[in-house]
């Protein structure tokens, strides 16, 4: 089927998706049976979004005024507050069954749409959320609303529709609109795995047995945080590289103590689990490169969604909790060691500068990738030869093997591709330098090459 074809459909299955009874503009009602305030907002409501779908811009500005005010009909805009806020609720309800979380929402939202159509997507998710009681809510989803700062500020009087639009000091039709492409937004969106349970569906026993393991790894995790932060900080390339190192190091010994811990105790039902990643432009070819190549270091795996701007780490908890910090942390370092090597231009004049800084990150990627799994290699060998770790390859072996399985459950038509290319000769050979400045010791910390 051709890509035409696709999209023709594609707006064909939204459009029937927002469809309701009586949808059509063109109804005519029989005496006696006329519609209720509410059912004419829900028609109006229906025929922008079904606008929406097909791309008629000019037919969704006219219905969208509709919805915004019906001149002589009392209480109008009460009505359409009340029935856009239960759309919204209802709309994010739905993408949880979806396989979408929080974070992955908000990011959507920002990708595509505008601060105001965020700040409103915030807002009815925490409006959402305030039907579950916290012991049923997953402690990984709690934290995302924490982090996107999704939050119910409004007034017990209000709703968070009518709240958000007097904050936003917007005229009620610009309000409407944003609505109406926030839920056009939601509704077309994927089916994704799900990867936590769901709100209303985390059981009590479980949430606690998780924080219980999040607080026993809390403690390196803050060693962690404490190294990384250095490097970032530092002005000398080869020191912020030791840093990142030390904090490898401490992951990958950490990994190996979770795992042999993990397969003593016959208690354990840890399994790996999957995480997203937000991967933005620009760059983002060797960004997810980048991710991957951090992710293997640290025995998870990568599949990236270009489309909807992240990928999914899959690996056990505390893997995933160490992919991400040094993922964050490596970026930083990468776009600051880029920006310090300045623009580019060939012997014409003409800018390079993005060619070169694609190669640049490539490089970087490629390179990094190989030292982090080096030091992980060295802090395995050494595990190996200690008492505790006589059966720490097998154990080892286990859980990749047990991740390679989550990946084919969650990914069962994953294609694999080979993403990345170089343009850029100089910025390839400047990446390489960026992230091999040092070199390893036989201890895993990295050591000034000028000394």
């Amino acid at each position: 089927m051709g890509k035409a074809n696709r999209q023709r459909r594609k707006m064909k299955e939204k459009a029937r998706k927002h469809a309701t009874p009586r949808s059509s503009g063109d109804t005519l009602w029989a005496p006696g049976d006329q519609p209720t305030r509410e059912e004419q907002a829900s028609l109006a409501v229906s025929s922008a979004l079904r606008a929406l779908a097909y791309g008629d811009r000019r037919a969704f500005e006219l219905a969208s005024a509709r919805v915004a005010d019906r001149p002589g009909a009392a209480g109008w805009r009460r009505t359409t507050e009340r029935l856009l806020a239960d759309h919204l609720q209802s709309a994010v309800s739905g993408a949880w069954h979806q396989g979408w979380q929080p974070a992955d929402l908000v990011r959507v939202a920002s990708r595509q749409l505008g601060k105001r159509h965020v700040s409103l997507t915030r807002d009815a998710i925490a409006a959402q959320m305030q039907q579950y009681t916290p012991a049923t809510i997953d402690p990984r989803w709690t934290s995302q609303l924490t982090d996107c700062e999704a939050r119910a500020w409004w007034r017990a009087d209000q709703n968070h529709l009518q709240a958000w639009a007097e904050v936003q000091n917007t005229e009620w039709p610009v309000a409407v609109t944003c609505v109406l492409e926030v839920l056009d937004l939601i509704g077309g969106l994927p089916k994704l795995e799900k990867l936590t349970p769901i709100p209303g569906t985390a059981l009590p026993s479980a949430s606690t047995a998780r924080l219980q393991r999040a607080a026993i790894s809390e403690r390196v995790l803050t060693r962690i945080r404490a190294l990384l932060a250095k490097a970032e900080s530092s002005t000398f390339p080869a020191e912020a590289e030791t840093f990142t190192a030390g904090a490898q190091a401490l992951m990958a010994r950490h990994s190996i103590d979770h795992a042999l811990l993990a397969a003593l105790d016959q208690s354990s039902s840890e399994d790996p689990t999957g995480r997203r990643i937000g991967i933005d432009n620009p760059y983002e070819v060797p960004k997810a490169m980048l991710l991957g190549a951090v992710a293997e270091a640290n025995r998870c795996r990568t599949v990236w969604s270009r489309d909807l701007g992240f990928s999914t780490a899959i690996g056990f908890p505390a893997d995933l909790d160490a992919v991400e910090l040094l993922f964050t942390s490596l970026l930083v370092q990468a776009t600051t060691a880029m920006a310090k090597a300045g623009s580019r231009t060939d012997h014409y004049g003409r800018s390079r500068t993005r060619a070169f800084r694609q190669s640049f990150l490539t490089a970087y990627a490629s390179r990094i990738g190989q030292r982090l799994t080096e030091t992980t290699g060295q802090q395995t060998t050494k595990a190996a030869t200690e008492p505790a770790g006589q059966n720490l390859l097998p154990v080892l072996a286990a859980r990749s093997e047990a991740v390679d399985e989550a990946v084919s459950a969650m990914f069962p038509e994953m294609i694999n591709h080979v993403v990345g290319s170089v343009t850029n000769r100089e910025g390839w050979f400047s990446g390489l330098s960026a992230a091999d400045r040092a070199a390893l010791g036989d201890d895993g910390a990295l050591l000034d090459k000028a000394n």
